[in-house]
């Protein structure tokens, strides 16, 4: 019995002195992040057979709610469709050469000391618009946010995140993803 205590004393005494020396997780309480995205685009299209990889661009902003959860405000501009001419009498009136969004939701926080991986749900706005589109078109939508952010330093991170969003046309454009790289600069914590 006496062998057992000391065991799991020692293993603790151990487990005390790791947790001690470790650097401090990456994600508090009352912390802001603001940054910049770059990276890919695919819009899926429902009557086309191919589809097109574009470019996307963005920034954001998150605020650190609690421990575990982060409020998320992003926005972003990507390009979907470059090669989609505008003769709508040939081109069925589905085919946007671009579409900008604003999404504000909530992620899930995991920190795990220098890496921070997220999981978030977000709900928008979408404008799509350009190619054959005639005007703007102006839809609601959800984001399925996932990412993973390495902290350099304290007010510095740099990470890559995947969007998956569906726009409320589902039966024209079933899918919407970007794939980005991200820096963000941190402070008030």
């Amino acid at each position: 019995m006496r062998r057992r205590v000391a065991a799991f004393a020692s293993a603790g005494a151990v487990g005390l002195a790791i947790a001690s020396l470790s650097s401090p997780a990456g994600a508090v309480e009352r912390e802001n992040h603001l940054g910049l995205d770059a990276g890919g685009s695919l819009l899926v299209i429902g009557d086309k057979s191919t589809n097109d990889l574009g470019g996307s661009v963005g920034a954001h902003y998150s605020y650190g709610l609690n421990d575990t959860f982060n409020l998320m405000i992003e926005g972003s501009f990507s390009l979907v469709a470059l090669d989609q001419t505008a003769d709508s009498k040939k081109t069925p009136q589905t085919y946007p050469a671009w579409l900008a969004n604003a999404d504000v939701g909530i992620a899930y926080v995991l920190d795990v000391l220098q890496w921070v991986p997220y999981a978030g749900l977000l709900v928008g706005a979408y404008d799509l618009s350009g190619g054959t589109i005639p005007g703007m078109k102006f839809l609601p939508g959800a984001a399925i946010a996932l990412g993973l952010d390495y902290r350099l330093s304290p007010s510095l991170s740099v990470g890559v995140a995947a969007r998956q969003h569906f726009v409320s046309d589902t039966s024209t454009y079933p899918s919407f993803t970007q794939v980005l790289l991200r820096v963000d600069y941190t402070w008030g914590w």
